[in-house]
């Protein structure tokens, strides 16, 4: 059963996932492994070294990520080079931990930009993580330090809640507490797999 679960920037996504994987399903975070592709030492750094150049790295020798961001942010040639350079190792390795899932195992991929990649066909369900638009803006200002001009230009670069609404199998609205908030994760999980949820109140 392979799920995609994606949410727009502090909509709790990521809290999401944290109980998936409680419940016990197998998650692939997109985010983790585009990081892990362009490590220090790894082909996919060289790589990138190789197009953008040496000043893209720190003087540790990682990559530079908010210089890469600036760079690629608004310059569409830029983004879709880097892309070329990391899409096809992060896919490599989402087969590589997808084929080590058990076969009966729900296998979550965590992907920000379903949406926008357009792959949410891809999926046997989509579960889209909800909130508006205000208490994304308050949790980024509060939670990130982000100025409000920061945090909408950042929605604003996202897909919209009603495209991603439109392609969830399953609606987690994170507007309340934790407990509702696992709540509705563990209903989700059990109708993913029927039989396979614990019970988490023990």
């Amino acid at each position: 059963m392979r799920v995609g679960l994606t949410g727009g920037i502090a909509s709790g996504k990521s809290t999401v996932s944290s109980i998936l994987r409680e419940l016990g399903a197998v998650v692939i975070d997109a985010d983790q492994i585009a990081r892990e592709v362009v490590a220090r030492g790894t082909p996919g750094l060289a790589a990138v070294v190789a197009a953008f150049g040496p000043e893209m790295l720190t003087p540790e020798g990682e990559l530079d990520r908010p210089r890469m961001g600036a760079l690629v942010f608004g310059d569409e040639a830029q983004r879709r080079l880097l892309e070329g350079i990391v899409h096809p190792l992060v896919f490599e390795r989402y087969a590589e931990l997808e084929a080590a899932a058990p076969s009966d195992g729900i296998v979550v991929h965590d992907i920000p930009l379903l949406v926008e990649s357009g792959r949410a066909g891809e999926f046997d369900a989509v579960i889209v993580v909800d909130v508006p638009e205000e208490l994304q803006v308050e949790r980024m200002v509060r939670d990130r330090g982000w100025t409000e001009e920061d945090a909408r230009a950042r929605i604003a670069a996202q897909a919209t809640r009603e495209q991603r609404r439109a392609v969830a199998t399953y609606l987690i609205e994170n507007t309340g507490s934790r407990e509702e908030l696992r709540r509705r994760v563990t209903e989700v999980f059990a109708q993913l797999a029927p039989g396979q949820t614990p019970d988490l109140d023990q």
